[in-house]
């Protein structure tokens, strides 16, 4: 995520949530999602904790480009697909994040069942 300035991760990863929304086919946007946001290294990662139907996930999945804004930062991004090795470290970093709002809301993004629900965040230049 080479794209986005140290100061730009520290403070999307600083916030607590990030809105996420995905493109129409129009080029217009859906309106925005609150979801939890990490960070691993200079990459950013969303999860859907309601499984790969959750309707968010799935126009994402199919527009492949929208926009995110936390912390006061605002970028135009692509939904990517994670290398297959980071995982652990993004269930390390929702842990680290999150883990003081409990054990159950945190296994919604944590573990095996939610590969498939990683989207990387890539910035659009």
């Amino acid at each position: 995520m080479s794209d986005l300035t140290v100061e730009e991760l520290d403070r999307i990863d600083q916030a607590d949530e990030l809105q996420i929304a995905s493109r129409r086919r129009d080029g217009s946007l859906r309106p925005y999602v609150t979801i939890w946001v990490v960070r691993v290294d200079d990459d950013l990662y969303v999860r859907s904790a309601y499984g790969p139907d959750n309707p968010w996930f799935v126009r994402a999945q199919a527009s492949g480009t929208g926009r995110i804004r936390a912390g006061g930062v605002e970028r135009d991004v692509s939904f990517a697909e994670p290398d297959p090795d980071v995982h652990a470290a993004i269930d390390a970093a929702y842990h680290a994040k999150y883990d003081r709002y409990g054990a159950k809301i945190v296994g919604t993004v944590v573990g095996p069942q939610v590969v498939a629900t990683t989207i990387r965040l890539e910035p659009v230049v």
